[in-house]
């Protein structure tokens, strides 16, 4: 084994990875196909070049984003310790001077003996195979990884199809759903229900005697007309994202935005995701106008997607235009609809929660290409790849794996994209993929979150 690490793709996940091996006094070789060659959405010759917003989201430790960023920082994160001394006013947010923050994270790890930056394109200039033979190699080249480097990856992993112009619907956290209006149902069966009451409903449909979920694949949330067609009438007015040129051709095959097909007549849905047949509103005994349903997203039950509602609105548009939806005026958006390209693998069949692959122990990989999707989400990938490649490199014949606790947001991650998942998507950080807290709830959101924040910070504090 070969005395250094590889690290091919200089972005978030890359670059913080090259800093944590070269910290622990590991050499490393980080591949870069930039300035010589660029996608399609990058521009900047520098390392760590953020490409989309330029917020790291909320500093808040009642925001799941806030508490990864903070558990970083108790790791000497590099790149969310430039973030902080780039950013820029954004209230609770931290925010950064796009350019400033990629300048310094170049600066900071070309000065660095330990690391060596290789200007090409892997994949095409030399291939994965051969740089991985010998030594332990971290990829992390994200979202838009080049065609050579993405069919080595195929033939790496066994899967023929890697990436894909996402369609993803909404995620909600099941707790601020408003159940007043909400129910439970699978279209058709609810209609057999007639004679009992609401509370009857829910209390047969959401628990079985062992305590268990049942028959709850669907949450219901009716309209009535005027509502049907306040929500319509914002939705087809809503402000959308702009496409990158090389989306534009192949983005909705196969998957049409939901503000489109409502573009086609103020009845489309009714007829086709928001058809209400076969379903009684249990607060009125009568069927509604339109039923939006939610889907079960997780084992937990805790997060639920917005069934047909792949969306190319902005994420702000989303909040508002979603929030009408009745039962969903409170509530908590982890993840926003998203149509772009997404090249991601298949993690829960393929990784290890080191981020290590399964059928090749010298292969790591790191950022939104092992399905965590976020700047932040991308630095905990690549820091966790990291130093458990050290480890390995340090101790090969005892090799312990370097794991987070899944009270942390970190851990939580790494274990969700190492979960088998037949419903695997790209996932943010967020309080629904943690552990429930024990003994009494806790109904007050901010007060539950503070809560599942500190018993986090409280595992780094007993490391």
């Amino acid at each position: 084994m070969e005395n250094y690490i590889n690290v091919v793709g200089g972005g978030l996940a890359g670059a913080e990875a090259a800093y944590q091996i070269a910290k622990r006094g590991i050499n490393v070789k980080l591949y870069e196909m930039k300035p010589k060659k660029f996608s399609p959405a990058h521009s900047n010759p520098d390392l760590a070049e953020i490409v989309c917003s330029n917020s790291f989201k909320s500093n808040l430790l009642t925001n799941a984003c806030g508490l990864l960023k903070e558990e970083l920082r108790r790791l000497d994160s590099l790149l969310i310790n430039i973030a902080d001394n780039t950013k820029v006013p954004a209230g609770q947010a931290l925010a950064v001077d796009r350019e400033q923050f990629a300048k310094k994270v170049t600066q900071e790890l070309s000065k660095n003996d330990l690391i060596q930056i290789i200007e090409c394109e892997v994949g095409k200039d030399i291939s994965i195979k051969k740089i991985s033979e010998n030594a332990i190699t971290i990829i992390c080249t994200g979202p838009l990884t080049s065609e050579p480097l993405a069919k080595e990856i195929q033939e790496l992993t066994g899967y023929d199809k890697l990436y894909f112009y996402d369609a993803a619907a909404p995620i909600v956290l099941k707790d601020t759903i408003d159940f007043n209006i909400a129910f439970y149902g699978d279209r058709y069966v609810q209609e057999k229900k007639k004679t009992e009451t609401i509370e009857e409903w829910h209390k047969r449909i959401e628990l079985n005697t062992s305590g268990e979920l049942v028959e709850n694949s669907y949450i219901n949330l009716p309209f009535t007309k005027e509502q049907y067609e306040d929500f319509y009438n914002e939705l087809v007015n809503a402000e959308i994202v702009t496409l990158h040129e090389f989306e534009k051709n192949e983005i909705f095959e196969g998957c049409m935005p939901i503000e489109i097909m409502a573009k086609r007549g103020i009845d489309t849905l009714r007829f086709g995701p928001l058809k209400p047949v076969g379903f009684d509103d249990p607060r009125t005994a009568k069927r509604p106008y339109a039923v939006v349903q939610l889907r079960q997203d997780d084992k937990q039950a805790s997060l639920y997607n917005l069934v047909g509602f792949q969306t190319n609105l902005k994420f702000g548009e989303q909040q508002r235009v979603f929030s009408m939806i009745p039962g969903l005026q409170n509530a908590e958006f982890i993840k926003y609809g998203v149509m772009h390209r997404n090249t991601y693998i298949n993690s829960p069949n393929l990784l290890e929660e080191t981020y290590r692959l399964k059928s090749n122990k010298n292969i790591y990989f790191g950022g939104q290409i092992t399905g965590v999707e976020g700047y932040v989400e991308s630095i905990s990938s690549g820091l966790v790849a990291a130093l458990n490649a050290v480890e390995q490199l340090k101790n090969e014949e005892q090799c312990k794996k370097i794991t987070f606790s899944e009270n942390t947001i970190i851990g939580a991650l790494a274990k969700y994209i190492s979960t088998k998942n037949d419903k695997f998507q790209p996932m943010n950080a967020n309080f629904g993929i943690l552990p429930e807290l024990e003994g009494k709830k806790i109904k007050d959101k901010k007060e539950r979150y503070m809560k599942l924040a500190e018993r986090s910070l409280l595992e780094f504090k007993n490391k």
